[in-house]
């Protein structure tokens, strides 16, 4: 079992940043993938950014070059660096982790509002 805890959320103003992380806990050493997802009212659960063990990313073509996905030396804690925020990134943003046995879990998820 992997435990999530997120932090960071928040209201900012357009143009804005905003820092998420999230530290798993429990059987941290079998993770493999660590994620971001986000999920706006009515809208269907969409990835955000994912970063690999090995250091490996990848971005959702809407937040290229705005926002950043990193991860620790201990490979249990990942943050996502939001720069640039729009009010189309409002949503409430879930860390999701994946581990080498393909076992998923989810953050309680943590709400990002972003105003114009």
């Amino acid at each position: 079992q992997v435990q999530l805890a997120e932090s960071g959320g928040g209201l900012v103003q357009a143009g804005g940043s905003l820092r998420l992380s999230c530290a798993a806990s429990g059987s941290r050493f079998n993770i493999n993938v660590m994620a971001w997802y986000r999920q706006a009212p009515e809208k269907q659960r969409e990835l955000v950014a994912l970063i690999t063990r090995s250091g490996s990313t990848n971005y959702a073509d809407s937040v290229k070059g705005r926002f950043t996905i990193s991860r620790d030396n201990t490979k249990t804690t990942v943050w996502l660096q939001m720069n640039s925020l729009k009010p189309e990134d409002t949503a409430i943003y879930y860390c999701n982790v994946e581990t080498f046995t393909r076992s998923a879990y989810w953050g309680q998820g943590t709400q990002v509002t972003v105003s114009s």
